[in-house]
């Protein structure tokens, strides 16, 4: 059998090692070269000069002996015979409890395998609630649900369901079936608060409440949504963010804008902290113009309902200040919006 040549070993080794750093010293080891040979000198052009030019690996730019492996890639056909049109994702979205309605919105965002929705939401404002609607109203797809919200470490180093999480659910199973026949978990519960990618699970409806990353760190997350995303598959991704009250974007800004395939944001809705305003911060594809409306409704039955879900708009005569020459203004009574219908005939010219 005829020995293999050394560009063959080196390709060998470098096939596992692609997207990574790789550098001659690890290479010269594992090929059992020594150095100042004329194999480490034919190894060092190799790397330098011909795998350089076929793309293969790329410098670091550091003149370190270190280079990175290029993931090899190849074209993809678009227009094959009978290839299938896979349709949208058939999500369902959160409804108001008293009418059973799904969100007003919500027909007209298309969300298509692979999407990221992310929630930006002020401090206890709904974010774990939102994320309960779509668990509950999708709960036949098995979705996967991980974050800071859902489990807490044991005395013992494991892992339990958070009680405030559990309380929930116990509400919600008047109306939502979580377990099978069997009584087994409808959902797959992740003890998971970092590392997101690693655990996606491809092809499903995968929630994460909520993603927290250091003050200095938050341009890392379009990194991190970056990675959700390429594990996705023909699964969908629903995750919850921090935002800042008033904010117009979560924390991390346009990292997130990055990543996301529809945004929606929530915060308070006047003097009520249960009152919630969620607006339509984008959406990539919509039937009909969606981005830029907001909707307020309150939260009821100890976190587990949306009611009084209404389209509202800002109130023309306070101009969205909340005031009117130093008073609070007397037709949204300080709230900013008032309620679509209301607006509507407002500016009806009798």
């Amino acid at each position: 059998m005829t020995e293999p040549s050394l560009r063959e070993q080196v390709l060998k080794y470098l096939a596992p090692a692609q997207g990574r750093r790789v550098n001659l010293k690890d290479a010269r080891h594992h090929l059992n070269i020594k150095p100042g040979s004329a194999d480490d000198d034919n190894l060092r052009q190799l790397f330098s000069r011909t795998l350089v030019k076929e793309r293969i690996v790329t410098p670091s730019g550091y003149n370190d002996g270190s280079y990175k492996v290029v993931t090899q890639v190849r074209p993809v056909r678009v227009f094959i015979p009978d290839r299938t049109r896979r349709p949208p994702f058939k999500l369902i979205f959160p409804k108001d409890f008293n009418t059973g309605m799904e969100l007003d919105f919500a027909p007209h965002i298309v969300v298509r395998e692979g999407d990221i929705i992310t929630l930006g939401g002020v401090k206890s404002k709904g974010k774990t609630l939102l994320c309960l609607g779509f668990t509950s109203e999708n709960i036949d797809m098995r979705p996967v649900l991980m974050g800071n919200e859902y489990t807490q470490i044991t005395e013992d180093g494991g892992f339990d369901v958070a009680p405030r999480f559990l309380d929930r659910l116990d509400t919600m199973s008047e109306w939502v079936e979580w377990t099978n026949g069997n009584g087994e978990d409808k959902f797959t519960l992740l003890p998971v608060s970092g590392d997101y990618a690693e655990h996606i699970e491809q092809g499903k409806l995968n929630i994460i409440d909520w993603i927290n990353l250091d003050g200095e760190k938050q341009y890392d997350i379009g990194k991190v949504l970056e990675g959700i995303k390429k594990n996705l598959g023909k699964g969908v991704a629903i995750v919850a963010l921090q935002k800042g009250e008033g904010a117009l974007n979560p924390r991390g800004g346009q990292f997130v804008r990055d990543f996301s395939d529809v945004e929606i944001l929530l915060d308070g809705f006047g003097d009520y902290d249960d009152d919630i305003l969620l607006t339509i911060k984008g959406a990539k594809e919509k039937t009909q113009p969606i981005v830029g409306r907001t909707y307020a409704y309150t939260i009821a039955g100890r976190g587990t309902k949306i009611v009084g879900f209404r389209e509202v708009k800002k109130c023309p005569h306070c101009r969205s200040t909340g005031w009117v020459k130093g008073v609070k203004c007397e037709t949204c009574l300080g709230n900013k919006y008032i309620d679509s219908i209301t607006a509507d005939i407002e500016e009806i010219p009798f």
